[in-house]
């Protein structure tokens, strides 16, 4: 397998072999063609300029370690050594990520879906709780949160929630937060004071455009009703609401959030496509593919990807053991620590496949 050094300069020379045919005019004239070399190009320039700051920092490198061996210049040399290697070292890490082959979808905007699991009641109201979470958080971000459904229980919990993050790589930053959560919490109508175990569903799913899913109009079933809910004056009055049922699969989709029929159709037409579209990725990968099933389990409490405790003030993320006493502060929607801990963790596992480290 080529060397980092020989894959960075392999990318160095394709950058440059871009640029010169950017500028022929038989490639300006191909518009379609001109843009993508110059996508490519744009995709390989951060590499590039960290690769020849590299090599340009080795060059300092070598030239303080000749000085060393100078009697005027060996102290000068022996304080700079540490710090320059040290930036050497930290931008070498910084190189091996351009090498990780990147995640197709992680640009893209994502639709979200939360179900109540197990517990009852107490969990509807932990969907509730995660719905204002992710919210939070995307407010955070700077993206922006459409509704497609909401079903709401009679005590301000929810059953489901469907709704779409819109805003540059927002599927990067969710796409960890598919699995079972689960939260530990006395609940206020406990009056022994006992810890119940509740779980909640998340699935996240890269929204997907009209050309990465073809769907036959005659495919669908497409039905309208009155939508149903509660605190809205304007439920029960009119046929706004759609269900979409896509024949060959089986899938179904409902949107009621919006006052006009149309709406709800392109909204509940979004996360079809993206459901589809899920569906075919696992196909292509050869993974279990039982729809969506894989990534969000079954519902039951053996199940989780992340324990909310309440008595202790502590959130513990099970897939790699990171546990932070900051339970009010991520549930108000600051996730990043944990969302960057899990990106790190994917990232070292492609470089150790990819013989990086």
């Amino acid at each position: 397998m080529p060397s980092l050094d020989d894959q960075l300069a392999w990318m160095d020379a394709r950058y440059e072999e871009l640029g010169v045919a950017c500028s022929q005019n038989e490639v300006i004239a191909d518009l379609p063609r001109w843009q993508q070399l110059m996508r490519e190009r744009a995709g390989l320039e951060e590499a590039v300029l960290d690769w020849r700051g590299y090599q340009k920092l080795r060059e300092e490198i070598a030239s303080t370690e000749e000085l060393a061996d100078s009697p005027d210049f060996a102290d000068m040399a022996e304080e700079e050594l540490p710090q320059l290697r040290e930036r050497e070292r930290k931008l070498r890490d910084r190189l091996k990520l351009y090498l990780i082959p990147r995640d197709p979808d992680d640009d893209r905007n994502v639709v979200m879906e939360i179900r109540a699991g197990a517990g009852g009641e107490e969990a509807g109201l932990f969907g509730a709780l995660l719905l204002r979470m992710y919210t939070r958080y995307a407010e955070r971000r700077g993206f922006q949160v459409s509704y497609m459904s909401l079903n709401e229980t009679e005590l301000g919990g929810m059953k489901e929630a469907v709704f779409s993050l819109t805003g540059g790589g927002a599927f990067a930053r969710m796409k960890f937060e598919s699995g079972v959560h689960r939260i530990q919490r006395v609940p206020s109508t406990e009056s022994q004071g006992r810890i119940h175990t509740s779980t909640a569903t998340v699935a996240v799913l890269p929204e997907a455009d009209e050309v990465d899913v073809d769907i036959n109009p005659n495919d669908l079933r497409i039905d309208t009703y009155r939508a149903s809910g509660h605190g809205g004056q304007y439920i029960n009055k009119t046929d706004s609401a759609v269900r979409i049922t896509h024949l060959p699969s089986g899938l179904v989709v409902t949107c009621q959030d919006e006052k006009s029929q149309l709406k709800n159709k392109e909204k509940a037409m979004k996360v079809l496509r993206s459901r589809l579209y899920e569906q075919i990725k696992a196909q292509q990968h050869a993974v279990y593919a039982e729809n969506r099933r894989g990534q969000i389990g079954t519902g039951d409490r053996s199940e989780r990807i992340r324990t909310y405790n309440f008595p202790q003030g502590r959130v513990t993320d099970h897939r790699i053991g990171l546990t932070l006493y900051r339970l009010n502060e991520i549930m108000d929607g600051d996730l990043d620590e944990i969302i960057d801990a899990l990106t790190v963790q994917a990232q070292s596992e492609d470089m150790r496949r990819l013989a990086l480290e």
